[in-house]
This record gives C-alpha cells, sequence and structure tokens, in this order.
C-alpha cells in the first residue's frame, strides 16, 4: 500500500497548488494530464511488480526452493493489499468522474 501511495504522491506534488505561481503559469492542461497519467502508470506498475514477487515467492515455495513460509505469507498479503487498495482508488476515481458529469454548468 506505501508502495502505492508513494508513487502516486509524488507526481502529484508536483501538480500541487503549492507550487510557485510561476510553473503553474507553464504547464499546459495537457502536460499535466501526462503528468497524471504518468503517475497513475507508475502507481499501477508498482502494484504489478509487488504481485509478481509474490507470484514468484509462491512458486519458488511450491518447488521447495524457499522454506520460509513467513516470507511468502508475507509478501501474499503485501499483493494482496496493493490490489484492494488500487480497486477502491479505481472505484473511487469512476466515482466521481461519474458525479463530475452529472454536473450542470
Amino acid at each position: 500500500m506505501e508502495i502505492l501511495i508513494q508513487a502516486i504522491n509524488q507526481p502529484l506534488q508536483q501538480l500541487s497548488p503549492t507550487t510557485d505561481a510561476q510553473n503553474k503559469a507553464n504547464i499546459s492542461p495537457g502536460e499535466a494530464q501526462e503528468k497524471f497519467a504518468s503517475a497513475l502508470k507508475n502507481a499501477i506498475d508498482k502494484v504489478n511488480d509487488v504481485q509478481i514477487a509474490s507470484d514468484k515467492k509462491t512458486e519458488a515455495m511450491a518447488n521447495g526452493k524457499v522454506t520460509d513460509l513467513h516470507d511468502v505469507m508475507i509478501a501474499a498479503q503485501k499483493s494482496n493489499i496493493a490490489l484492494e487498495a488500487t480497486v477502491q482508488i479505481q472505484s473511487k476515481a469512476v466515482e466521481a468522474y461519474k458525479e463530475v458529469m452529472s454536473m450542470q454548468v
């Protein structure tokens, strides 16, 4: 979960209102969209990396190469939590999008 939060927060800080006014004027909407898309892609890539690591440890355990069950279970739980957080964020993003689209101008 920390990985996902860090991956999203780092690029979003560049887009935050606390940046100086000069930087705001220099960023076009297209650039902001690209940065946001990049942040989301990086976050999803990191979640995928966690899941791949968990799969590798589980496979190694099944093949008898790893004897530390605790390490395998911790990796599996990290993977599960990261996936659940990703699903919740996606759900909230879709909900927010629907709310914005239903607003009257």
